[in-house]
């Protein structure tokens, strides 16, 4: 996922989580929002009690594989925040990204 496809500032982060639509299951809170002519960006973030800061920068780069696979940045002009949450530990890849999926189908930006 390039930089520029990412929410970066807390103030954006809150907002989102505001104003934005919610959808969520075992493996994340998934909040969106529509933008006007832009191309879509994704933030995540992942609580301490998780576990430590490796684990974490890792569940972090397999969310962002993940949503580089399901999302069209280009096609679609949302700003998502995903939150991962306990359940997220218990589960393989797949079966998290098809968790995703599911949001993202249910939430009708796909």
């Amino acid at each position: 996922m390039k930089v520029r496809n990412r929410v970066k500032k807390a103030q954006d982060f809150q907002k989102l989580i505001r104003t934005g639509k919610k959808f969520a299951n075992p493996s994340f809170v998934f909040y969106y929002k529509e933008k006007e002519n832009e191309q879509a960006r994704v933030g995540i973030s992942i609580s301490k009690k998780i576990g430590h800061a490796v684990e974490r920068n890792l569940y972090k780069r397999q969310v962002r594989m993940m949503c580089q696979e399901v999302i069209d940045f280009d096609a679609f002009p949302y700003d998502i925040i995903l939150i991962i949450r306990f359940g997220y530990k218990g589960l393989n890849y797949a079966e998290n990204k098809k968790n995703l999926e599911k949001l993202v189908q249910k939430s009708k930006i796909k």
